[in-house]
């Protein structure tokens, strides 16, 4: 058992001399900044997108090992599509960028002006945008004609419009 699993974990005060508050920030590409300098050490941005979480009181993004946590910045999204798994009937499978899979809600699937997809995960909790390689695989998965649809186990799936207003979680 993590300190993390504890219910008041998320309410303890900083260590001494230490803030909540940090200098992280993920961009709409999916890319960890600290101090304003990309984080490009593979093994820690893979961590960082799996200790992507939200403080259980306020809401706001935190990052959390189960050890400790802070409070970041999040341009977009919280969550990035990485692979979808899958071929036609069946339905896709999303891999997320902290590793997670669940199914894709194709209900909630949206494409913003400049035809990047999004679509609800986490229990339809946050957004999360695909990667181009994961928007991509979702090819075998369009209807050939319009309106622009996906197609799977027998339904058929328009996908909507994302506003310029719409943000996460």
């Amino acid at each position: 058992m993590k300190p993390g699993d504890h219910p008041e974990f998320f309410r303890l005060p900083p260590p001494p001399g230490a803030s909540r508050e940090s200098t992280i920030r993920l961009d709409e590409e999916g890319s960890f900044w600290h101090d304003g300098e990309l984080v490009t050490k593979d093994s820690l941005v893979r961590a960082l997108h799996s200790w992507v979480s939200f403080h259980p009181d306020d809401g706001r993004p935190i990052l959390t090992n189960g050890y400790d946590w802070t409070y970041f910045a999040v341009d977009d999204t919280p969550y990035f599509v990485e692979l979808v798994r899958g071929r036609p009937p069946e339905p896709p499978t999303l891999v997320l960028s902290d590793g997670a899979e669940e199914p894709l809600d194709a209900t909630t699937l949206v494409a913003d002006d400049a035809g990047v997809c999004f679509v609800r995960v986490k229990r339809g909790r946050c957004w999360a945008r695909f990667w181009r390689h994961a928007q991509a695989a979702l090819e075998p998965y369009l209807a050939a004609d319009e309106p622009p649809r996906v197609v799977f186990g027998g339904g058929e799936f328009p996908i909507g419009r994302r506003s310029a207003a719409a943000s996460s979680p």
